[in-house]
């Protein structure tokens, strides 16, 4: 656009646009685009001035900007920007992928400087766009530039075309695309909308987003599509579609209960995170958290504690040849290659121990001995993680419609005192909430079923079935935990319960684990700050066992 304009013609134009909106550069295009005195200074990207335009020098640059935008004139419109060559490709996106029609602005005024882009003005306007569909109608804004020597220019970036939009993105008209939809993700009941809680919004939207749906009629309107073409948002609805609603394997009611229990008085408002499953299938059935820091009960990766214990004891049994009437002193303090372990405050010493004694009195001391003289052999210490990859299905999980989770890590390669440390689930091992549920439900179960939030999503298998032997040994141990163990305060009076508490030290704090299992559910929880797994994460676990 010409910056010198003669005076007949910048009066005329701004007559035009109080007149007749942005349409009336049509006329003038010869006047100004080519034709007329281009004397003038040209804006200088590397000399930006700090003093941002005057509101009516800013209006006038954006008045130009649009007006040549409206009538498509997309190589002058990009001219008017700081940022030419990024503009025109752009511009010429939005035309084709809303297959523009016609294109006018309104109400186009300056509003101060501008709170995002230092050094600028901000100038408002009103977009009606004619698109595949229908007509669209949003605000929008630009920020003007100057430079040193005094020319405008309208500071460029996808925001210009839409609010919002990001560099990597774009919009299209017509169709709804794939993400784009409004299909509402509901419980396993098929009709329980799962956004109204609030743990799951965020899962509902990956769902939503990731999840093709089948049947029914797509809708029209404009949308946010990322590089890939996948639909981001949805801007404008022209007629909304009959899209299916996507059935999940969340249970309505035990969602409930998992969102109250994460929030129990108990906890003191520490950040908590749960899941449930169907131990039998490998169903989700409920997942719950509070906090700040995301989704802890998916996502949450720390240390397991105590909970560790029962892929350390199935490590001894399969690959030891131990039984639950094994030795496994327990002692108050132990040294294992050069650090001094402890037992949890109230553990007794018990020279004779065997291991379902030490298991259910969660005695650090007796796994680190036994861990460390049957399952480290000439400072090879994997025999951890082959247990937990080859019988409990540690690995890269995929839960169902694009929703990440944060894997579980037991190191092969672990040096000094963790070497020691894995066994009661600190030093590098990290957990979830949902692989501990899943470690409780392997046992229970008797096998491995990977954990799947859509029904019909593939899962994974382990390597080796956990053996009825083993299963049978942490079934009566797990059960002696729940009714006379360190779970006995939250559990004992509940039939059929199988359970493991962990405490884990973390920073200048500890953690409160629980993992257990009813007749039809496992669950584990996690509590960041808990004092010990039974008097913070117990009570998280008992609402849902109650209830499952």
């Amino acid at each position: 656009m010409n910056r010198v304009a003669k005076t007949v013609v910048t009066c005329t134009v701004a007559a035009l646009l109080v007149t007749g909106g942005m349409s009336g550069y049509k006329l003038l295009h010869g006047l100004t685009i080519g034709g007329g005195d281009s004397s003038g200074p040209a804006f200088d990207p590397a000399a930006v001035s700090k003093t941002a335009p005057s509101g009516d020098k800013a209006e006038e640059m954006a008045k130009a900007f649009l007006g040549n935008w409206s009538q498509q004139y997309v190589d002058s419109a990009a001219a008017d920007t700081d940022e030419p060559t990024s503009a025109v490709q752009a511009l010429k996106g939005y035309t084709s992928g809303l297959h523009l029609k016609k294109l006018s602005f309104s109400h186009v005024r300056s509003s101060g400087p501008s709170a995002v882009t230092k050094g600028a003005t901000k100038v408002d306007f009103d977009v009606t766009a004619q698109v595949d569909g229908g007509t669209w109608n949003y605000t929008s804004a630009v920020a003007v530039l100057q430079s040193t020597n005094g020319a405008t220019a309208v500071h460029w970036n996808a925001s210009v075309l839409y609010p919002g939009l990001q560099n990597d993105q774009s919009l299209t008209a017509g169709q709804l695309p794939p993400g784009a939809s409004d299909a509402t993700v509901v419980a396993s009941d098929g009709a329980t909308d799962l956004s109204i809680y609030p743990s799951l919004r965020d899962i509902v939207a990956s769902i939503r987003k990731n999840t093709p749906t089948k049947g029914g009629t797509p809708g029209t309107g404009v949308a946010v599509v990322d590089g890939a073409g996948a639909g981001v948002t949805t801007a404008k609805v022209f007629h909304k579609g009959k899209t299916p609603p996507i059935k999940t394997t969340i249970d309505a009611h035990l969602q409930e209960v998992a969102e109250r229990a994460v929030l129990d008085a108990h906890l003191q408002h520490k950040p908590a995170g749960t899941v449930a499953l169907d131990w039998r299938t490998g169903h989700i059935v409920a997942v719950a958290h509070t906090g700040d820091d995301g989704d802890i009960a998916i996502d949450g990766i720390k240390s397991p504690g105590s909970t560790m214990k029962i892929i350390t004891s199935a490590a001894l049994f399969d690959q030891a040849g131990l039984t639950a009437s094994s030795p496994a002193p327990c002692t108050d303090s132990l040294v294992a290659n050069s650090q001094t372990f402890h037992n949890d405050e109230g553990v007794k010493p018990a020279p004779g121990a065997t291991i379902a004694q030490a298991f259910t009195v969660s005695c650090n001391t007796s796994f680190i001995k036994d861990g460390f003289h049957y399952l480290v052999h000439n400072s090879d210490a994997s025999a951890l993680n082959k247990e937990a990859t080859d019988v409990f299905g540690m690995g890269s999980w995929s839960i169902g419609g694009g929703v990440a989770t944060t894997d579980p890590s037991i190191p092969t390669d672990v040096q000094g005192s963790d070497q020691a440390a894995q066994f009661i689930g600190q030093g590098k091992v990290t957990a979830t909430p949902l692989f501990m549920a899943s470690v409780a439900a392997t046992v229970r179960n008797v096998g491995f079923e990977q954990p799947i939030i859509l029904p019909g999503q593939h899962q994974d298998t382990a390597p080796r079935r956990i053996s009825a032997r083993t299963a049978g040994y942490l079934q009566t141990m797990m059960r002696s935990v729940a009714t006379g163990g360190t779970a006995a305060p939250r559990l004992h009076d509940l039939p059929g319960v199988g359970a493991k508490t962990g405490t884990a030290e973390e920073g200048d704090h500890t953690n409160g684990w629980l993992t257990a299992y009813n007749s039809h559910i496992a669950v584990a929880a996690l509590v960041e700050g808990g004092t010990s797994g039974v008097d913070s994460a117990g009570y998280v676990v008992r609402q849902l066992l109650t209830t499952g």
